[in-house]
């Protein structure tokens, strides 16, 4: 008997669990007016089948049983709540979602950023008003969006400014020797001129 009521224990956590899960799902969507439709799968064995046959392989527990909350847009995949979780820790669930972000919001900003690889002026002040950490997250974002040639051009030119400042210049560099191409362009005297006819 006590078996039996523990497991029933461990499947009422796991119901409760669940349940706050897509209560967080569902609250963001509605607070953020993100139109909806709410599959029900404990009560439509079509809604189940059809969760389970199209969350990815590579997606699924060990076991091969998607728990729910799955959240798709239409017929795309985007994850699961964990990966729901993370992109809203990110500011990033309208790109998870599929959408795009509305004017105005912390994520349409970093879409910005990244999209144009530097910070418009008329946002810099905002920089300054959000937490160290954000304002980390929108550096790398920035940073990841370089491409990578870009990155390396960028690394190379702090390295040559610091060889030439590091190499003195010695009194012998600063005088340089008259090369033949200087001798070739001094005019001509008349002096010259009769010295050669000779």
């Amino acid at each position: 008997m006590k078996h039996l009521e523990m497991l029933l224990r461990n499947v009422k956590r796991c119901y409760i669990n669940i349940k706050k899960k897509q209560q967080d799902v569902l609250g963001f969507l509605e607070a953020n007016k993100i139109d909806f439709k709410e599959m029900d799968i404990a009560a439509n064995e079509d809604n189940r089948k059809w969760m389970r046959e199209n969350v990815p392989g590579e997606k699924r527990p060990q076991n091969g049983i998607p728990l729910p909350p799955q959240i798709f847009n239409d017929e795309l995949y985007c994850g699961d709540f964990e990966a729901f979780f993370n992109a809203k820790e990110d500011n990033g669930v309208y790109t998870f979602l599929g959408l795009a972000p509305p004017p105005g919001s912390k994520e349409a900003h970093q879409a910005a950023i990244i999209q144009n690889g530097e910070v418009p002026e008329s946002d810099k002040g905002d920089l300054e008003n959000i937490g160290e950490n954000e304002a980390e997250k929108v550096e790398e974002s920035v940073l990841r969006a370089i491409e990578p040639e870009e990155a390396a051009k960028e690394e190379e030119q702090p390295e040559s400014k610091e060889k030439e400042e590091a190499e003195p210049v010695t009194e012998d560099e600063e005088e340089q020797p008259v090369t033949e191409e200087e001798d070739e362009e001094e005019p001509v005297t008349e002096d010259e001129d009769e010295v050669d006819e000779s």
